[in-house]
């Protein structure tokens, strides 16, 4: 533990998001809204099951992103296959419309109408896909057969509408601990922020090879068109360094996102990466230190991180839900970038049924089902989040039922918090951890633990060129 690093992250519920889009576009206005980037979508909100944007991303044996494990050795995977990225119609053609027609055109019985036309060419177009246009759409013909979450289930059984399920995958870039766009940059244009994780590209350096775009598995760098250069999403550090959260987190209506630091054992990082894929989630929880360990704070403080960074991640959110409670899990680890956003798997709705009398009713047990009665196969969510390994979900999935089920017996059994108390211990969790876990999950308190830069760090930065 001789370099101890800092790293903002972010954590998404994703039970509490409503797909609503407020955070894309909010990102859209503020960082791409420009010639150039009228494609790209630092942010974006994917239905899930559902073809993702750009279409089928997760699919490395189409775009070669991410590393693979070589006889032990980490290799990125473009260089074992062609160069490969994803074209127009991968992203979209992106539109706009002709509004003009609306107030130039001469008086008929016909309704006035604005075409759809080319933000490229400017020229009339079919509108045939967009960032989002599988949205809210789940068992289908189209969006099954393109999501490869499904190995290992039966995908036809999931047609049918009795057993169809849905949910909302907000994604941005992951600030990984082991960034393969920073690896396939011969410029070395894409560097990592030492004071706070955050990955950025330089733009006085980049000279638009676009082989980052290829390396990123989760294809969250594009290529700007207009400039020449590849742009990504800089985790709002403007913002971030005045203590201020992302916009996409600031403007979520559901209150999805939290954001805060955590400290890590930057020496493991290339150990856990070349895990065995059951292990990989265990192993990138086990290089996030302990901010409470005295020798991890000495380690912190030889390193140069600054004290408010260090009392930031005793207080981080973050570091509760992926490290102490082990409720949130990375998106695809298997990519073995180690990626820095994490997610907390949803579960089910409550479900409450109108009985003869017109009364509300349920079975307990469909209120609150066992894990494997979930509408959400456990190995989908596998799959997404744990390379396939179905504990880990097992084990979140567990403990938000445990809450639940625990402030259930509380509010509307009337048990006392010591009666209850059996449902958190067979979890793993205390009373304790119940109570932050209902201020932050359901209470949506102090979702923000962002610590301000220091002037004296930012002077022996890389250049700030950073998009």
């Amino acid at each position: 533990m001789k370099m101890v690093r800092a790293q903002l992250s972010m954590v998404m519920v994703l039970d509490k998001c409503i797909g609503c889009h407020t955070c894309s576009l909010t990102c859209k206005n503020v960082w791409t809204n420009r010639e150039g980037l009228e494609y790209a979508w630092w942010n974006n909100v994917e239905t899930r099951p559902g073809v993702g944007y750009p279409k089928t991303w997760e699919n490395q044996e189409k775009y070669g992103g991410g590393w693979v494990l070589k006889n032990g050795k980490l290799r990125l995977r473009l260089e074992t296959g062609r160069f490969k990225t994803p074209g127009k119609d991968d992203y979209y053609e992106p539109f706009t419309y002709n509004y003009e027609n609306l107030f130039s055109e001469e008086l008929s019985d016909q309704q006035p109408h604005a075409d759809p036309i080319s933000m490229y060419s400017g020229e009339k177009i079919d509108v045939q896909w967009g960032p989002n246009f599988d949205d809210d759409l789940a068992g289908g013909d189209i969006t099954i057969p393109a999501d490869p979450n499904w190995a290992g289930i039966d995908k036809a059984i999931y047609k049918e509408f009795k057993n169809v399920f849905m949910f909302y995958l907000p994604r941005i870039c992951n600030h990984c601990l082991n960034p393969s766009c920073l690896a396939a940059c011969p410029r070395k244009s894409v560097y990592k922020r030492p004071e706070d994780g955050i990955v950025l590209i330089d733009q006085t350096r980049c000279r638009g090879y676009r082989q980052c775009v290829q390396a990123c598995p989760y294809k969250k760098v594009y290529y700007n068109w207009k400039t020449g250069k590849s742009e990504k999403c800089i985790f709002c550090f403007p913002r971030i360094e005045t203590g201020q959260p992302p916009v996409c987190a600031l403007t979520c209506v559901g209150k999805i996102r939290y954001v805060g630091v955590v400290l890590y054992d930057e020496e493991r990082v290339l150990e856990a990466a070349k895990a065995p894929e059951d292990q990989l989630v265990a192993l990138q929880r086990d290089i996030i230190l302990d901010p409470f360990d005295p020798q991890v704070v000495k380690a912190a403080r030889e390193a140069g991180v600054p004290d408010n960074f260090i009392e930031a991640a005793r207080k981080s959110p973050v570091y509760y839900m992926f490290k102490k409670w082990e409720i949130a899990l990375p998106l695809h680890p298997e990519f073995r970038t180690l990626p820095m956003v994490f997610y907390v798997p949803p579960l089910n709705p409550v479900v409450t049924v109108l009985d003869r009398n017109g009364k509300y009713s349920a079975d307990y047990d469909s209120i609150l089902p066992t894990i494997d009665k979930l509408r959400i196969p456990i190995r989908y969510l596998a799959n997404m989040f744990a390379a396939g390994n179905e504990e880990e979900v097992r084990k979140a999935l567990k403990r938000l039922l445990a809450i639940r089920e625990f402030f259930r017996q509380i509010e509307v059994e009337g048990k006392s918090r010591s009666e209850a108390a059996w449902v958190l211990e067979e979890s793993g969790l205390t009373v304790e951890d119940a109570d932050m876990m209902f201020r932050w999950l359901a209470v949506s308190r102090d979702r923000f633990v962002i610590p301000t830069a220091k002037k004296e760090l930012r002077i022996r930065l890389p250049s700030r060129g950073g998009r």
